[in-house]
């Protein structure tokens, strides 16, 4: 019997002898662990160098094992490998320990595959349970051990594991479940990570806290056992709260427009490629700007929508479906809905007007009343329409207040958009094309059409100037009809939105006051396709600005981006900057790959307006801030802003569009079908808190600043010596020669319009000490 084991024993000895000298020299070459070049993600950054987007399917950064926390090292050996130093790639110890343990118990309760071996395995083969398979791994394991040293093996281990939510390696890991770099991981947390590679689905701490903790814990007593630890830090390792992120694919800077305009770039440029090489592109972006647009484009859209209030139940839930373990079901319900930053979905489990107790995506379980419920009170009610009546099943969203604690609330359905750059370089500072780029990826800055409304006057106003007219130029502003032979089909009869006429005005105070009338008999006497000419050098498509009337209206289509572009020849002098959010791509290595190095404002190659006309219109916004439809912007406590406000007709777009000049911004409010945004909802009131918010962020610690008076300018005095009016400038060569003239209101041909009125006595007038007026 003794005779037929040995016999057997030497039979399998020399087979596995005959499979190693056959095996060994076949095993790959170990280049791909000696030369580690991981696939690596695209990332994108702001300026000032926080990471604001990943695209690829591997999520990792490549850390050296010398910046690898010893805290870390030590939790990783204690779960996975606690004789990894002593053994030559397996540990026989280890196999003997665990086939006993697996014997005894019955079935598959503990592995024996030391790091290298997983190294092996992750580099070089697959994840099949086989004997072959395994002999290889085996193999591979002695390999590796025999050429590199355990730090590199480690090392190796730490960058190439798989460890849930798209990250590979610990460094991505520790951003991805606790927003840390690796360096400031906590012992709790390493731990926490430490024991991923197991089972990276099953110990998701996102996912299921509860199981992952349970593993954490296991990883802390081992720890403890191999004296990494000392009972103090085991202890307070055990109670340490940990500090989640909820989204993991969330980063500090809200810009995912941002990060997938830089996306786009980059795969124009590199293809495929461009998602494995770790590319870095670095953006104009500024990160506490960015902040501030996205905080104020929020704000907007949650404060429009609690104006016109609750909208009821987003859906509701089968609550007799939910079996034995409601709690559990619930959560997974939720799972499934998208959260929205701090609106986060619950399901109410009672519901009274006076009291609401709700389920809320993450277990909690909420009790609200008095005015936590004042928002969506009138849905509590049992005449609230059924469809949408908040009661027992009904899905809601809930968010916490710094003050008040939680409250209902709803997802807006209104959308924003917002952009902000530099108008003397055109680097984009702040962009959000949207209120949530994962419930809806469409960038309104770049993509979206719309209607201007009174945002597009100062490009008439502007035109209007190289037509002989000045700020101080009178134009009646009493109601017109525009006959169909002028319109091509039917009689016009636009409004003043505010209803009001004043009769003469001068253009300043027009713009200032938004006067329709005024803007219509503007463009009529310059002619529209003068107006709609005059306007393409500032970046806008004629073909979506026709040459009617109601241009003046501002009824064409533009993009915020579009808008961006043609304020900022106002803000930095009369050229046309190009607005850019990249700067340079970079590879893994630093070397600069592409560069963008933009003109700058004062190329007179990029000069579309006149000096003057720059100033002038400067100073005509600039009154839109201070007696106009912007005065809201006062607020800021500055005296270099200036804009103008747009609505468009019944209410269905609203703008600001303004400036301080080192800075313009850009800010929309509208829904993506466009309808009625309500009474009132004017750009004014609807869009401009979003800019103001933005600007008192952004311009803080920002000194005050003048655009420079160009010469060729005269100063007039309107009205005449004592009049009471302040005094105005105009083109010196439009001095007119007949004082007092006035506006017939005759159609005008296109390319000529009938001489402006200057209310003011030649005489009387000044010219400006140190210009020349020919």
């Amino acid at each position: 019997m003794l005779a037929a084991v040995a016999g057997l024993l030497l039979v399998g000895l020399s087979l596995a002898t005959i499979f190693v000298l056959l095996a060994y020299p076949q095993l790959p070459s170990l280049d791909v662990l000696t030369d580690y070049r991981p696939k690596v993600p695209l990332r994108v950054y702001t300026s000032d160098g926080q990471l604001i987007g990943e695209f690829g399917e591997e999520r990792r950064s490549v850390v050296p094992i010398a910046d690898v926390p010893k805290v870390l090292q030590q939790a990783i050996i204690a779960a996975e490998d606690e004789r990894f130093y002593e053994h030559a790639g397996v540990d026989t110890l280890g196999v003997m320990r665990a086939a006993l343990t697996n014997l005894t118990r019955g079935g598959a309760h503990q592995g024996a595959s030391t790091i290298t071996m997983q190294v092996a395995r992750n580099f070089f083969l697959s994840n099949e349970k086989t004997i072959t398979r395994k002999a290889y791994e085996v193999l591979l394991a002695f390999k590796i051990e025999k050429n590199l040293s355990k730090n590199q093996i480690l090392e190796l281990y730490i960058n190439q594991i798989y460890l849930g939510q798209r990250a590979y390696g610990f460094a991505v890991a520790a951003q991805t479940y606790f927003g840390k770099a690796l360096q400031n991981i906590s012992l709790a947390e390493a731990a926490m990570l430490a024991g991923l590679p197991k089972a990276p689905s099953k110990y998701n701490p996102i996912s299921n806290l509860k199981r992952a903790t349970l593993r954490q814990q296991y990883v802390l007593r081992r720890m403890r056992e191999l004296n990494f630890i000392d009972d103090k830090q085991y202890a307070a390792a055990r109670a340490e709260e940990l500090r989640l992120r909820r989204d993991p694919t969330s980063y500090a800077i809200h810009a995912e427009h941002v990060a997938e305009m830089a996306r786009q770039i980059a795969y124009e440029q590199f293809q495929e490629g461009a998602y494995t090489r770790g590319l870095k592109v670095f953006t104009t972006i500024v990160g506490r700007e960015q902040e501030a647009a996205w905080a104020a484009a929020r704000r907007a859209v949650l404060d429009y929508d609690r104006r016109h209030g609750c909208r009821g139940a987003e859906a509701y839930i089968d609550m007799s479906k939910l079996g034995d373990t409601p709690e559990d079901a619930l959560e997974d319900e939720l799972q499934d809905v998208q959260e929205s930053e701090d609106l986060r979905p619950a399901v109410v489990l009672e519901a009274t007007p006076q009291r609401v107790k709700l389920h809320a995506l993450g277990g909690e379980v909420l009790t609200l009343s008095g005015e936590a419920l004042k928002f969506c009170r009138a849905m509590l009610d049992d005449k609230a329409p059924a469809a949408r009546r908040i009661r027992r099943g009904a899905l809601v969203r809930v968010t916490k207040d710094a003050k008040s604690g939680w409250q209902l609330t709803q997802l807006p359905e209104v959308e924003a958009a917002f952009v902000a750059a530099d108008p003397r370089n055109g680097a984009v500072h702040a962009l959000v094309g949207g209120f949530d780029f994962n419930r809806n990826k469409f960038n309104r800055v770049t993509q979206a059409w719309r209607q201007p409304g009174s945002s597009f006057k100062p490009f008439i106003y502007s035109a209007a100037l190289e037509k002989g007219y000045g700020p101080s130029s009178e134009v009646d502003d009493s109601p017109i009809v525009i006959p169909a032979s002028e319109t091509g089909s039917q009689p016009w009869e636009p409004k003043n939105y505010d209803g009001k006429y004043d009769g003469l005005i001068q253009l300043r105070t027009a713009l200032a006051r938004s006067k329709n009338m005024v803007s219509i008999r503007l463009l009529r006497s310059i002619g529209t396709r003068y107006a709609q000419d005059y306007a393409v050098r500032f970046g806008f498509d004629a073909d979506k600005n026709p040459p009617y009337l109601t241009l003046a209206l501002g009824a064409g289509l533009v993009s915020p981006w579009q808008m961006l572009n043609a304020y900022s020849v106002f803000a930095n002098g009369g050229y046309r900057t190009m607005p850019h959010i990249v700067t340079e791509i970079r590879d893994d290595h630093d070397v600069v790959l592409a560069k963008v190095e933009p003109p700058l404002a004062g190329d007179e190659r990029l000069r579309v307006i006149d000096a003057r006309n720059a100033y002038l219109m400067d100073s005509m916004m600039q009154d839109v801030v201070r007696r106009g439809t912007a005065t809201r912007a006062l607020a800021l406590k500055r005296n270099d802003l200036a804009g103008k406000t747009g609505t468009t007709n019944d209410y269905v777009d609203a703008w600001f569009c303004g400036y301080q000049p080192s800075l313009v911004a850009i800010a929309w409010l509208g829904f993506d079908q466009p309808h009625k945004l309500g009474n009132g909802e004017t750009g004014g009131f609807a869009a401009l808190p979003m800019w103001i918010g933005y600007m008192e962020k952004a311009l803080a610690g920002v000194p005050e600043m003048r655009m420079a008076r160009p010469q060729g300018l005269i100063e007039i005095q309107p009205g005449g010596e004592g009049s009471g009016q302040r005094p105005d400038l105009i083109y010196e060569e439009q001095l007119p020669t007949e004082p007092n003239r006035r506006d017939d209101e005759a159609p005008a041909p296109p390319d000529a319009g009938p001489p402006p009125i200057f209310p003011f006595s030649s005489p009387n007038t000044r010219v400006e000490s140190g210009v020349n007026p020919g």
